[in-house]
């Protein structure tokens, strides 16, 4: 495992909650982000290497795809490891949502 540990934060916007989780590992990270109960929901994976980023999907989001793809990608490419993003919400991220979890996420990582 790597250095720091598991590592959770509730993160407060727009009168909803969600728990952001981190599980750190010396080659990369594990993600998750919930609203509501603790569920998988879909599923993203990026792999970080030198300049280049590579992505697959995992499962399918209905709407929140682009957003997915966005955290598992910037923190591979951080990390020059292995990102996977696991979210589930109660109903579609606004844009502030997505910039105030990614800063959030980001906060984390560090």
């Amino acid at each position: 495992m790597s250095q720091v540990g598991y590592k959770k934060k509730t993160v407060k916007v727009d009168n909803r909650e969600f728990l952001v989780q981190l599980v750190p590992f010396d080659n990369g990270n594990f993600i998750s982000i919930t609203e509501g109960k603790e569920k998988i929901g879909a599923m993203v994976v990026s792999i970080g290497s030198g300049t280049r980023t590579s992505t697959a999907t995992v499962i399918p989001s209905k709407s929140e795809s682009l957003f997915l793809k966005m955290v598992s990608e910037r923190i591979a490419s951080i990390s020059n490891g292995i990102c996977v993003v696991s979210l589930n919400t109660q109903k579609e991220l606004g844009l502030e949502t997505m910039k105030t979890l990614m800063n959030e996420i980001m906060e984390i990582v560090k």
